[in-house]
């Protein structure tokens, strides 16, 4: 009851703040203009210009869109938010129902819940680059098998040769930016690292917990640079990470899979921790290794990963499949 109150006293709080802005809009002449530069401040997609739907997924339920903001481009990413136990009561008792179909004991409806459990995550890109449009754009997809030898003629020279900016990367380690988002920071130059959330968990629900640990050395671009003297690197991210998240989160470590992809989506070294039930995206075995595996190859060889090829999948747009084209490894 306390909380049918609340909302019917918020309703009226609304109504009286309405009516008080319609007499403000009648009486100002320039109102308009006011309730333009509102709806821009109040919303940073205002006048969003759509070019052409780049992906969508009715499974993961999410939509990619390209298009102009501001006269610049920009990528919008679409995301329907996982539904959480904790709203189940207000959905089933604030909700409309459309009936779509009945027959026998069973009954389809058409839902709509209340405004504020219909969110979307919402993620901007802007200005995009066209590498940004071809990341999110739908491609063919193939399966690349990478030997030491083609990391070091092919595949580091096209690294080394694309503007591949981890800026952002930095301002985050130097605290110059989502410094409020860190769950977890081992300062340690050698060691250390720091763990927040991936941008892709909205932190409502465990049931897709995704974290990632950014380690502060600069000099490690990717699982082929491993070698043995990074083991104290590598155990003590995933003894301190999964310590953090026990005590954050209350997730075991048998809950969790620890990760890192290759190729990885940026070149700083990253590991991800997500929640075991999670089918995250990148998380199949064409794309991810497991941390506790790439420990022990390492432990077993210092130079496992210069050596050992490694498979990884590659899109029809992407340069670095033409230099493994051009040099007739496809």
């Amino acid at each position: 009851m306390a909380e049918t109150g609340k909302r019917e006293v918020d309703f009226a709080d609304r109504n009286e703040t309405d009516t008080v802005k319609a007499k403000r809009l009648k009486n100002d002449p320039n109102s308009d203009q006011d309730n333009h530069n509102e709806s821009v401040s109040a919303n940073p997609l205002f006048g969003f210009k759509t070019t052409t739907v780049l992906r969508d997924s009715a499974r993961e339920k999410n939509m990619f869109i390209h298009g102009k903001l501001n006269d610049q481009d920009a990528v919008i990413i679409l995301e329907k938010t996982p539904i959480r136990e904790d709203t189940l009561l207000e959905i089933f008792n604030g909700s409309r129902l459309k009936l779509d179909m009945r027959n026998d004991i069973y009954s389809t409806y058409q839902l709509q819940p209340p405004a504020h459990l219909n969110e979307m995550k919402t993620t901007v890109v802007c200005p995009a680059t066209e590498k940004h449009v071809k990341k999110y754009l739908r491609q063919e997809t193939y399966l690349v098998q990478e030997t030491g030898e083609d990391y070091r003629s092919i595949t580091l020279p096209y690294i080394q040769s694309q503007s591949f900016s981890v800026q952002w990367v930095y301002n985050i380690l130097e605290k110059k930016a989502e410094a409020e988002r860190i769950v977890y920071e081992d300062p340690d130059q050698d060691v250390g690292f720091v763990l927040l959330p991936d941008f892709k968990w909205d932190q409502k629900q465990l049931d897709d917990l995704h974290l990632i640990a950014i380690v502060h050395r600069r000099d490690i671009k990717s699982l082929r640079d491993l070698t043995a003297l990074h083991l104290p690197l590598l155990t003590n991210i995933c003894k301190k990470g999964e310590e953090s998240i026990l005590k954050r989160y209350g997730v075991a470590a048998s809950k969790l899979k620890v990760y890192l992809h290759y190729q990885p989506s940026y070149y700083h070294l990253h590991i991800h921790f997500n929640a075991l039930s999670y089918e995250a995206p990148g998380c199949g075995v064409e794309h991810a290794h497991l941390l506790s595996d790439v420990i022990q190859n390492l432990q077993a060889d210092s130079q496992y990963y210069h050596s050992r090829s490694l498979s990884f999948p590659l899109r029809a747009d992407q340069g670095l499949l033409s230099k493994f084209k051009d040099a007739g490894k496809l």
